[in-house]
């Protein structure tokens, strides 16, 4: 089923969550540890993240370098795969820009298709480990509007090589990343939205959000997007804070800002447990908050302390 579907045809708030694949050399029980934790609560859907190479340079026995790419995850489509095999779940694959040329990209989406693969979640990506800035494929995208544009092409069975496969269409839904305090590289929000509406105008359907710690970014993003003709669902996506290194770490690398309240709390907490504590119940209210003003799905990234989000649904359903 589509995401579009699901919040459409809910009749009352959905879950969904967000998961990261493993590292390098541990199994998918690792996935099923966590997920296992969370069926209770019916998820509608569980978003799984796309990894690009990463290169490093390794000595030559001459002492020069050559430079390697490793992958430290393995693929996206496979897990995909597992989840809804174990739990008849919809998986929702993300698809990304950096690293991956547009055959690639095809040949993934194709795989996708294949395996019953509704939705996707298209994003450019994060720059490569050693790039200040990202840098493309030489044969891939720039931006993740290429990439929709890719997906819809491929919805209306045009491929990179037409000659190749004639009349096959997918059927993706596609969700496009949305920036309450606006992407980091955006000169401002309403630039942020512009292009956001440019991939709703191609063809994506709903909107994710980066996580955000106060619920006024939020409600003001959603507003704006209104204004500005982004008529599509805009869905939360929540993380707790669950410890003091995250209130430097978080908005350095994510941009987003932590109220002042929260951080005064965690910082006068006196144990790790404490922290956790403060950042279940600072999560918990932003919940009944946005439920309490008729948002119909929340996003959860789990990637650190499942249990802590876990706690918050326990308490809310």
């Amino acid at each position: 089923m589509k995401v579009t579907e699901h919040i459409r045809q809910a009749s009352k708030p959905i879950i969904s969550l967000e998961i990261l694949p493993p590292a390098k050399g541990k199994g998918i029980d690792s996935i099923f540890k966590v997920l296992d934790s969370f069926v209770e609560f019916k998820p509608s859907f569980i978003n799984v993240t796309y990894h690009r190479a990463e290169q490093v340079f390794k000595k030559r026995m001459d002492g020069s370098f050559e430079r390697v790419e490793i992958r430290k995850r393995p693929g996206t489509v496979g897990i995909c795969a597992a989840i809804m095999n174990r739990y008849n779940i919809d998986a929702v694959p993300h698809i990304i820009c950096g690293g991956f040329s547009k055959e690639e990209t095809e040949n993934a989406l194709i795989d996708l298709h294949y395996l019953g693969v509704s939705n996707v979640l298209a994003l450019r990506g994060d720059a490569a480990a050693n790039e200040k800035f990202f840098t493309a494929h030489p044969n891939g995208h720039r931006y993740a509007e290429e990439l929709v544009r890719q997906v819809m092409e491929l919805n209306q069975g045009k491929y990179q090589e037409s000659d190749i496969i004639d009349g096959l269409k997918s059927d993706f839904c596609v969700g496009v990343a949305g920036y309450p305090e606006k992407h980091l590289e955006a000169p401002n929000l309403e630039t942020d939205i512009y292009f956001l509406k440019r991939k709703i105008d191609l063809g994506a359907e709903y909107v994710t959000t980066q996580m955000f710690f106060d619920n006024s970014h939020y409600y003001h993003y959603v507003d704006k997007c209104r204004e500005l003709g982004v008529d599509v669902p805009v869905i939360p996506g929540l993380k707790p804070i669950t410890s003091k290194r995250q209130l430097s770490v978080l908005p350095s690398v994510f941009n987003v800002d932590i109220p002042l309240e929260l951080t005064k709390e965690m910082l006068a907490a006196k144990t790790d447990e404490a922290c956790e504590q403060i950042g279940e119940e600072w999560l918990l209210t932003q919940c009944r908050d946005l439920l309490k003003n008729k948002v119909p799905i929340l996003h959860f990234y789990t990637l650190g302390k499942p249990h802590v989000i876990q706690n918050v649904l326990k308490k809310l359903f």
